[in-house]
C-alpha cells in the first residue's frame, strides 16, 4: 500500500484511475479509505491510502506476446 494526497477538485474514480489504473477500482479505493466514503470531491490535502491491486495474467499468452 502506499498514500495519495488529493488535489483540490479530485473525485473517487479520477484518483482510482490516475493511481490503479482504471475507474473500476474506485470501489476498493474507497474500502480502504471509510473515513472519506461520503466525499464526493475532494479538498486538497487529505491523505488517502491507495490499496495494492492484483495484476492479472493471462492464463494463455497471445502469439504475439509470446516471442521467437
Amino acid at each position: 500500500m502506499r498514500t495519495y494526497i488529493t488535489a483540490l477538485g479530485d473525485e473517487w474514480d479520477f484518483i482510482a484511475k490516475k493511481e490503479m489504473g482504471g475507474e473500476r477500482y474506485a470501489t476498493k479505493l474507497m474500502e480502504a479509505n471509510e473515513a472519506y466514503r461520503d466525499t464526493l470531491i475532494f479538498p486538497a490535502g487529505i491523505e488517502l491510502t491507495i490499496p495494492d491491486i492484483e495484476s492479472r495474467i493471462p492464463a494463455v499468452m497471445p502469439p504475439w506476446k509470446k516471442g521467437r
